[in-house]
Parts: structure tokens; C-alpha cells; sequence
């Protein structure tokens, strides 16, 4: 029988000599944080530059869409199999090797002579995003104090909140300024910077143990887990059912100019901002709490959206609530597996990767069937219908424990 710690390593770890200089913890959380920034930033970058990049390329739209959907695909496995294949490696060093690899993926991106050898450079970024997801939450937490873990949490998972803030409007701007290629290259110069901050600032991260691949059942057999599992495959499948024609809905539906859609759609971003670092205090209190209201304000806003009629006002308040439930869901999600099973946390962020990436695909194939046979309204009606499944899951077999922190100290 596996001879569990007796505790999260996350919580027992605190990486030596940090805790008298928390100034060079918090920024070694915060390149973490900058690290998963770029990470976002890159696998949606295709989005607003499809088309730039299709004809650059010669190849059609459809083709093109390959750069968004193979990062995805493989880094559902990515993260199961990296956290096996790391086994007690530092994991300083996992995130290092992590950060040059973003680094090579934007570079050969920026540099690429034809499709195939772009398509190349997006599997190292499915690479990334498995490993970033799975390793970065908590070598974040084990950085800093025991009460101070949920805010770090939220640190490295607001990055995905600034990245859906600042991606759109500034690939568009310096795509136009200097070609799809720039972006590339201008991120992963970022990165090399968050690189050499983490060489100079992470200390080394050991892990309790090796994770062997039985261990990744650890999480299926705890019913906390399962109910979390279970319930992220209705709320991620809800969300990116809607969330993939959220432009479209503000146009259609309300009505909006292309000034005020741009304007609505910074405003879900930065909504979404300020909620990943509110859920970092609300996970602390409560993790259940947090992930049932995320999911009522998520499915308040897509039910509304077909309801509350035309015009700004009715979009910004669609939007905020939106936007908010937006930013809670990681956090609220992370915090609830690192509860769910605190003696083997990177197992659970594993599977949680997984999950999530299943569901964006279940759900941006189920919102698209619908959006064709039946309109906008319609997908709303039924992403907020899965996202009230997912709410009830929380509500009726969830079991509240406290924080994350009651729940490691337990």
C-alpha cells in the first residue's frame, strides 16, 4: 500500500530562507505569475491573428484553426504524463525547463517557414500548458507562508485573467504594427526575462515524493475529488460553450457597435481580474462557498443574456456578473482539488488539467452544433443549463470543509 505524507508537501515546505525575505518570495511567485501570463497569452494568440497567420502561411482558415485545437488535445495528456515522468525531479527545475520550452515554442512560431513546422511549435506549447497547469499553483504555494498560500493561488491564476484582458487588443495592435510574427517573438522575449528571474529567485522546490501512475487514480477514489471532477465537466463545458460566441452575443443579441463590444469585452477581462484575486480570499474561507457561486453567477449571466433585452446597459450588466464568475472559476476549481486531495496535490492538478481541457472541447463542439441549429440564445440557454447541473453537484454532494489551509493543516 502507498505510504501517503501525512501532509500537502505544499504545506509543510516552505523553501528555505524564504520566510525572512517574503519581498523575494512574492516575486518568485509573481514570475510564476508572469510565466502563466505568457502562457495564456501564446495558445490564444491565434485567435486574433487566424487569418494573418492562414494567409502568411497558405493555408485556409479552417487549417489554421488547428494552432488552437492540437495544444488543447495534448495538453490533456501532457499533464498526467509530465507529473509521472518528473517523479522527485525539483521542481524549480520542471518550471525552468517549462519556461525555456515556452521560449522555444513562441521562437520557432515567430520563425516558421510553413504550417507544419508552426503546428510543431503548438504541440511544445500543449507541452506548456499541461505542465504549467499542473506544476505552477503549487510550487506557488509552497513558496509562501501557510497563510498566505490562497493569495499566492490566485497570484499565478490571475495571470489567465490579465492575459484575456490585455490579448485581443494588444496581438491586434502590434499585428498590425508589425506582423503576426512580432507577437511571437515579443512573447517569448518576455518570457526569457521571466526565465532569468526564476533562475536568479526560485529556490529549490523538492517534492514529498515521486508521483508513480497509480497515483493518479488517488483522486478518483476520493469522493471529494470525484464530485469536483465531475462537477468541472458541466461548469468548463457550460462556460466555453458560451464563452467561444461571447462577441458574437454582444453584437447579435444586444445590438452593440464594434467600439462598445470592444469596450464590453475589456471589461469581462478586467472583471475577471479583480475576481481571481477575491477568490483567493473566498477559497481561504471556503472553497465549496466559492465554486457554488461562481457557478450561479455564471449561469445568472447566461440565462440573463436572453432576458434582459438590448442595449449597453443590459450587455455591461451581463458582462460584470460574467466577468466575475470568470475570474473565480479557476481559483474556486484549483483550491477545490489542492482540498480535495492535500497528500497528493500535483495528482489532482493533473487530473483537473484534463478535465478541463475535455470540457472546453465537449463544450465549444456542443455550443457550435447548437449556435448553428438553433442561434445564440439557444447556446446560452443550454450552457446555463450545464452550468446549473454543475451548481447542483456543488450544492447537494459537495461536503464544506473550510480553506484550503484548514483543510492542509487538517
Amino acid at each position: 500500500m502507498m505510504n501517503a505524507p501525512s501532509s500537502n508537501p505544499c504545506a509543510d515546505q516552505l523553501a528555505p530562507g524564504l520566510a525572512d525575505t517574503p519581498r523575494s518570495a512574492w516575486l518568485a511567485v509573481g514570475s510564476i505569475a508572469v510565466g502563466t501570463f505568457a502562457m495564456v497569452t501564446t495558445e490564444f494568440m491565434p485567435i486574433g491573428l487566424l487569418t494573418d497567420i492562414a494567409t502568411g502561411l497558405g493555408v485556409s482558415d479552417g487549417t489554421a484553426g488547428l494552432m488552437v485545437t492540437m495544444p488543447g488535445v495534448l495538453a490533456a495528456f501532457a499533464g498526467p504524463g509530465l507529473i509521472v515522468a518528473s517523479g522527485r525531479l525539483d521542481r524549480r527545475t520542471v518550471l525552468i525547463a517549462l519556461a525555456t520550452l515556452l521560449i522555444a515554442s513562441n521562437l520557432l512560431a515567430a520563425f516558421a517557414p510553413n504550417f507544419a513546422t508552426m503546428l510543431v511549435a503548438r504541440l511544445l506549447l500543449g507541452m506548456c500548458v499541461g505542465g504549467f497547469w499542473t506544476f505552477a499553483p503549487a510550487a506557488a504555494t509552497q513558496l509562501v507562508p501557510e497563510a498566505s498560500k490562497a493569495r499566492a493561488m490566485s497570484l499565478v491564476l490571475a495571470g489567465v485573467s490579465a492575459a484575456t484582458v490585455l490579448d485581443v487588443p494588444a496581438v491586434a495592435w502590434l499585428g498590425t504594427l508589425a506582423g503576426w510574427r512580432a507577437t511571437f517573438a515579443v512573447t517569448g522575449a518576455l518570457v526569457t526575462v521571466v526565465l532569468l528571474v526564476q533562475l536568479w529567485l526560485l529556490p529549490a522546490l523538492p517534492p514529498a515524493r515521486a508521483i508513480r501512475p497509480r497515483d493518479l487514480l488517488t483522486p478518483l477514489t476520493r469522493r471529494m475529488a470525484q464530485v469536483g471532477l465531475l462537477a468541472v465537466l458541466f461548469f468548463v463545458a457550460g462556460h466555453f460553450g458560451a464563452y467561444t460566441y461571447l462577441k458574437p452575443l454582444l453584437q447579435q443579441v444586444f445590438g452593440l457597435e464594434p467600439n462598445a463590444v470592444t469596450t464590453l469585452l475589456l471589461v469581462y477581462g478586467a472583471v475577471g481580474l479583480v475576481g481571481t484575486f477575491a477568490g483567493g480570499s473566498l477559497v481561504a474561507r471556503s472553497v465549496r462557498g466559492t465554486t457554488l457561486l461562481a457557478a450561479l453567477l455564471l449561469a445568472s449571466a447566461l440565462l440573463l443574456s436572453t432576458m434582459v433585452g438590448k442595449g449597453m446597459v443590459a450587455g455591461a450588466v451581463v458582462v460584470l456578473i460574467w466577468g466575475l464568475a470568470f475570474g473565480l472559476i479557476p481559483v474556486a476549481l484549483t483550491g477545490w482539488m489542492m482540498e480535495a486531495v492535500p497528500d497528493a496535490p500535483e495528482a489532482g492538478q493533473a487530473l483537473l488539467v484534463s478535465g478541463f481541457q475535455v470540457a472546453i472541447a465537449v463544450g465549444a463542439l456542443l455550443g457550435g452544433v447548437v449556435v448553428d441549429g438553433y442561434g445564440i440564445g439557444s447556446t446560452m440557454l443550454v450552457s446555463g443549463a450545464l452550468v446549473l447541473v454543475a451548481a447542483l453537484i456543488v450544492g447537494t454532494l459537495g461536503r464544506a470543509r473550510g480553506g484550503v489551509g484548514a483543510a492542509q493543516r487538517a
